[in-house]
């Protein structure tokens, strides 16, 4: 028996398991691991793949079943962190955005971060002035397809190509007579190079966005830069906080708490998991923006109590780190592969660039496009205090019916609704109705869309009818969910789990000081408080009753199991 469970374990530990990683230019790289293969050992693989060396701002991202998302922890198994079924999906995306990406050593790398925030601009994440998102589209066009050729680019030329969700007739001229006119000669590496320094002047540049609501109920996104930890509600930057600034994350529950030196600010996100998912990507960035070296990394807990919650420690280098060690490679620059922008003609579909290297598989799909209107810059002042508005379906339904009458000239850069594990974050709403849509969509199930809904409601567009009764039955939900029961009952739930969890632990400890009591004891330890323990008839009692039976049994067992082992 003992042979077969040994034989059974080492085959469990022996057995392959598929991994498929969708890179940055939507190819695929698959490979295989063991079970107990840890994450760092994949990293490793993929950027042996990719040629890469300055790994440490990208990372591995997945999804689990319950549409929550993760990154890819390198000190754990892979297969121990995948709550799916092989094969295994993820997808390799930038994790930490570098302060400056103009200054990264190697153009390799620059390339990637140039592929990641093309998604961004598309997914509308990077939000900007029409006069920005015409200049970034057209370095796009400059980098992949190259000077303007008459013979080559007709009229119109630029409409063929899809940078945003939606566009205008005009930004489509703009983008096109920028290319013409402004950009004639730039090389690929030049056009990237100048879109990374202007994408780096965008306040939602890096801008990772976790759907949350305040403590009022209003619906905001938090998320985290190479800057520090912003919160947006709508179009507005309501607050900014920098690094050196943020004094302490916390979370319990489905409660996350941010304290600076003067305020402290409180956020629920939807479901626990994903406040915890919040509180790690915080943890990670502030350790690796604001620390001068990794030693200063310390295991940081999520309770003020030892005995309370999840407990996590960064495990990278730090941002200084990564800039000197960059400073130091000395090779030849490795050979980028491009190719063009593919036009999408008959749907809206995004190409977020060429192929790095052949891989066995290559996979594209079409996006859905939300189509609404409204840009709008985030210039608002870095710490102004939030306004409670109007009623969220009330402001849905009046920019539902006025939609179809505003200007055609307005461009709307907004993320499409779906969502699926190949994005890698949740979109950034810049009007008010397009963040309660998303919410209809999203927060109510409490986890974004899967692939196979998005496919399913691809010409589900809702029109204006359509939306009054979806704000309708919003402003219903929302009556539902804030009622005063349902707070009153989970806070009562979190006392009793609190006051369990101290009960437990107490026995825990009671039970391990009489362990060590009694393993003192019995030892020989010629001390005079256990001399007078030993002198007891009590003790003398549980010494030849219990202890030395106890002892002649577990020594019995452990001959046995011995000798089975010798035998086999």
């Amino acid at each position: 028996m003992l042979s077969r469970w040994v034989s059974g374990s080492s085959r469990s530990l022996e057995r392959e398991y598929s991994c498929t990683v969708r890179l940055l230019d939507d190819s695929e790289y698959t490979c295989t691991v063991q079970r107990d293969a840890k994450g760092q050992y994949l990293f490793d693989l993929l950027c042996h793949h990719l040629n890469l060396l300055e790994k440490d701002y990208f990372g591995i991202r997945f999804v689990d079943p319950d549409k929550q998302r993760h990154w890819l922890e390198f000190t754990k198994s892979v297969v121990k962190q995948m709550r799916a079924q092989p094969p295994f999906t993820m997808c390799f995306r930038v994790k930490f955005y570098p302060t400056d990406p103009a200054a990264l050593k190697e153009e390799i790398t620059r390339y990637l971060v140039f592929l990641q925030i093309k998604r961004d601009l598309y997914h509308g994440r990077l939000l900007c002035k029409t006069s920005d998102a015409a200049l970034l589209a057209a370095y796009i066009l400059q980098a992949e397809i190259g000077d303007y050729d008459h013979g080559k680019h007709p009229e119109g030329y630029s409409s063929k190509f899809q940078f945003f969700p939606k566009h205008s007739e005009k930004l489509e001229r703009k983008i096109a007579e920028i290319h013409k006119t402004e950009l004639s000669g730039q090389t690929p590496a030049t056009s990237e190079l100048n879109f990374l320094r202007k994408a780096q002047t965008l306040e939602t540049y890096g801008v990772d966005p976790h759907p949350c609501k305040d403590v009022s109920g209003n619906a905001a996104f938090l998320a985290f830069t190479p800057f520090g930890f912003v919160v947006l509600q709508g179009n507005k930057r309501i607050h900014f906080i920098k690094w050196n600034e943020v004094a302490k994350m916390k979370f319990e529950g489905k409660t996350f708490c941010l304290y600076e030196k003067k305020i402290g600010l409180t956020y629920f996100a939807p479901t626990p998991e994903a406040c915890k998912h919040l509180w790690k990507c915080g943890i990670e960035n502030q350790a690796f923006y604001k620390l001068e070296k990794s030693s200063q990394v310390r295991t940081v807990s999520s309770s003020n109590l030892f005995f309370k919650g999840s407990r996590f420690r960064y495990s990278g280098r730090v941002a200084k780190e990564v800039m000197e060690s960059s400073a130091k490679i000395k090779r030849e620059p490795p050979e980028i592969h491009r190719a063009g922008l593919v036009p999408s003609r008959s749907c809206p579909s995004i190409t977020h660039g060429p192929r790095l290297s052949s891989v066995p598989r290559t996979r594209r799909r079409a996006v859905h496009i939300s189509i609404m209107e409204g840009l709008e810059s985030l210039r608002d002042s870095a710490h102004s205090t939030p306004v409670r508005s109007t009623s969220h379906s009330d402001t849905f339904m009046a920019h539902a019916r006025s939609s179809r009458a505003e200007s055609s000239e307005r461009v709307a850069v907004i993320s499409d609704e779906m969502y699926s594990p190949a994005d890698s974050v949740l979109p950034t709403p810049v009007a008010e109705h397009s963040l309660e849509l998303m919410l209809l969509s999203r927060q109510i199930n409490g986890a974004p869309c899967s692939i196979e809904e998005e496919k399913e409601s691809e010409a589900n567009t809702p029109t204006a009818t359509e939306a009054d009764e979806m704000g309708g039955e919003f402003r219903a939900l929302c009556q539902g969910v804030g009622g005063s029961g349902g707070t009153q009952a989970a806070q009562v739930n979190k006392f009793v789990l609190s006051v369990l969890r101290l009960l437990l632990v107490t026995v825990g400890l009671l039970f391990v000081l009489l362990l060590l009591l009694i393993i003192l004891t019995e030892s020989d330890l010629d001390i005079a408080f256990f001399r007078d323990i030993r002198q007891t008839p009590e003790f003398e009692q549980f010494h030849y009753q219990y202890f030395c039976p106890l002892r002649r049994w577990f020594a019995c067992k452990v001959r046995s199991v011995l000798s089975l082992l010798i035998d086999t």
